[in-house]
């Protein structure tokens, strides 16, 4: 670890100590204030384990004043509908996924590109740095919590896939901006969220799937592919955000405001750290069903990290055309990421 990282998580860890001490615990509340949470991960999953831990962290640290009930499983809100769930008010805090709303976050979506990732830490650190950098106004309708992304997305096949001939005409599912990147290695993007891939790939719609190696044993993908292809160069994340009902959020007490903010801040590493340790799990749970793991060599890796490169010009001219400072988005990613991995 090089010694400006040092240096930036001691002052991080330091700000998180301040805030958790400083920060005064509200008074035993007679009513307390009932918050529902609206998520799509199945309730077995880490997010949403990780999700109800941070709940819990907020009741706790609120004395009881605060009570938040889960919803797994996307049964409050479906995934795509789960921040306009939020804006409305149908629920009062909603986790899901910038792509699965493609276009309704254009800035942000520089965080779901092909930059290369290679664990989910790095991803959910650049994430929230990106957004206290540039704070974009297409989140000015709720107020965030934090933000995470997920460990490196690539490709997991039913036949194995050692370069991108085999790779060519494979019928993929992938959403938001990693359709993008299956086209652009050769293959045919099946957009579908998460939870429509375990039949899609089960019964012969598609015949692989870009996404992190934790869903092999997070959404049971494992069992419907054979093989995973490690092709980081050409890795991308997807940024999921956590998110509150604006007015909610204001008619919560000063108090009950700094608690929160405390435990955000604290979630965003255990989110981060949460992914990895989930990536880990898939890997382990995918080889246990005797599947395989393609490592490509460096050569061919650096030809799929080439081909995904036009994205990156592609999301710069299109931010152009909104008037958004795109490639400074892009400029800042490459250079955060470098420190975080």
């Amino acid at each position: 670890m090089r010694k400006e990282q040092v240096v930036f998580f001691g002052m991080a860890a330091a700000f998180i100590a301040v805030l958790i001490f400083a920060t005064p615990v509200p008074a035993p509340a007679a009513d307390p204030i009932k918050l529902n949470y609206s998520i799509f991960f199945p309730a077995p999953h880490k997010n949403t384990v990780l999700a109800t831990e941070w709940a819990q962290e907020v009741e706790k640290r609120t004395n009881g004043a605060v009570k938040i009930t889960m919803f797994p499983g996307g049964t409050l809100t479906p995934a795509d509908k789960c921040y306009d769930g939020v804006a409305k008010g149908i629920s009062d805090i909603g986790m899901s996924v910038l792509g699965y709303t493609r276009g309704r976050f254009p800035l942000s979506e520089v965080i779901d590109l092909p930059l290369g990732y290679k664990n989910g830490l790095a991803a959910t650190k650049l994430i929230n740095a990106y957004y206290q950098k540039f704070k974009p106004q297409e989140f000015n309708d709720v107020q965030v919590m934090y933000f995470h992304a997920h460990g490196p997305g690539i490709l997991h096949t039913k036949k194995p896939v050692k370069n991108l001939d085999d790779l060519k005409g494979l019928k993929i599912v992938c959403h938001g901006l990693s359709a993008k990147v299956v086209g652009a290695l050769g293959a045919t993007p099946v957009a579908m969220p998460m939870p429509e891939r375990y039949d899609a790939l089960q019964k012969g719609v598609a015949e692989g799937g870009v996404n992190p190696i934790e869903s092999l044993k997070g959404w049971k993908l494992g069992e419907v592919i054979k093989s995973t292809t490690e092709n980081f160069g050409s890795a991308y994340s997807t940024g999921f955000f956590v998110v509150m009902n604006k007015d909610k959020w204001k008619s919560l007490p000063p108090d009950v405001q700094k608690v929160i903010e405390a435990v955000n801040l604290e979630w965003i590493e255990k989110t981060g750290k949460g992914w990895d340790d989930i990536d880990k799990e898939g890997k382990e749970f995918t080889l246990s069903k005797g599947n395989q793991v393609i490592a490509l060599s460096k050569e061919e890796d650096e030809k799929w990290a080439k081909l995904v490169r036009p994205i990156l010009d592609e999301y710069v001219a299109n931010m152009k055309t909104k008037n958004l400072p795109g490639d400074e988005a892009i400029k800042f990613c490459l250079e955060e990421l470098k420190k975080f991995q």
